[in-house]
């Protein structure tokens, strides 16, 4: 369209559309060393990922970490892939969100809306798809981190991300980005449900509520996760109606020397073993998307750990994905935070 009283050679138009962007983690494109290499590479040079200084961190990233990990990491990729699609299940899991979300947003608003989605790291990007809905006349945009607990390196470094894409925009939209969602009721009810399903009505000995880890450091330093971690437990507990001490909060993916926040799931569901315990559930609270740290290290490594120190019975509750009560959830954070642009 080319605006009214506009000269004969005024670029055209596009009918201006509210735009949704969901933001997941991200995904190498292979399982292959020089593909994993690029996404390793991206992911740990973050500074919000990795706040030690460039002088003292990277030589070691591009030496020794980047020439071994890439293969220990791929082979873990390898074992979960979607071989079907060519993908990883997180990408997989994400476009179906995107996808669920996209119908629930069109049957509500019509073409006003757009609802794309992208990677912190790899593909596609942030960059790539901010700039795809600013060219198709998304002149405002919800930014939706799917992470429900708040922490800097993946809300904080999702919307930076966001930042830095603006920045190359000639013409920016208005942009909006959500609260972290870990105590919203539907959220706390969503996660519930999962756990009665996968259940089916029992009570296990323990439930181990798995979080992604992070150095003990960040939270003295000021970084909210933990707490948010701990209400998220508390509350599914209520809304499951047990009793205190049934549900554990743990965390995972430990790296690095320093000490990171405790107790670590690995650790933690062998002790319960040890402890007679041979009947427990794991669920990951932190994740919206079934993926690597979930598939493959609780899956994997955690349940062998709880199973080689005498359990029995290792449920693994997945992930809220595209659950319609997740969409759900995300379709009520969207309205609320929406409001007064459609």
């Amino acid at each position: 369209m080319t605006p009214q009283h506009a000269p004969a050679d005024h670029p055209e138009i596009v009918r201006d559309k509210t735009g949704i962007l969901i933001a997941n983690l991200g995904t190498p494109d292979g399982y292959d060393y020089w593909s994993m290499r690029r996404y390793l590479n991206e992911f740990l040079s973050d500074k919000r990922v990795i706040d030690l200084p460039g002088w003292k961190w990277q030589p070691l990233l591009q030496g020794i970490i980047l020439t071994k990990r890439p293969f220990s990491s791929g082979a873990n990729y390898k074992l979960i892939w979607n071989e079907e699609k060519g993908e990883s299940p997180l990408m997989t899991i994400t476009r179906d969100q995107a996808d669920a979300l996209r119908q629930r947003a069109e049957a509500e608003w019509g073409d006003q809306v757009m609802v794309e989605f992208c990677m912190r790291y790899g593909n596609p990007s942030t960059h790539e798809v901010l700039d795809r809905m600013v060219k198709e006349g998304c002149r405002r945009i919800l930014f939706l981190p799917l992470y429900p607990q708040y922490a800097g390196a993946t809300s904080a470094t999702a919307n930076d991300q966001l930042f830095r894409a603006l920045m190359q925009q000639k013409w920016q939209p208005a942009v909006r980005t959500v609260e972290p969602y870990f105590d919203r009721p539907d959220y706390i009810e969503a996660l519930a449900g999962s756990v009665r399903r996968a259940l089916e009505g029992r009570t296990p000995g323990k439930l181990v509520a798995s979080y992604h880890g992070m150095p003990k450091r960040y939270l003295l330093e000021g970084d909210p996760y933990h707490c948010q971690c701990q209400k998220t437990s508390r509350l599914l507990q209520n809304a499951l109606g047990w009793q205190d001490g049934i549900i554990d909060t743990t965390f995972q993916s430990v790296f690095g020397r320093e000490e990171w926040l405790r107790p670590y799931t690995v650790e933690h569901v062998a002790e319960l073993a040890r402890q007679g315990h041979t009947d427990i559930a794991v669920i990951s609270p932190a994740f919206a998307s079934d993926c690597i740290e979930t598939l493959e290290e609780i899956n994997g490594e955690i349940r062998e750990s709880f199973e080689h120190a005498g359990g029995k019975n290792f449920t693994y509750i997945p992930c809220l994905n595209a659950e319609p009560a997740h969409i759900e959830v995300m379709m009520n954070v969207v309205r609320e935070n929406i409001a007064g642009w459609l």
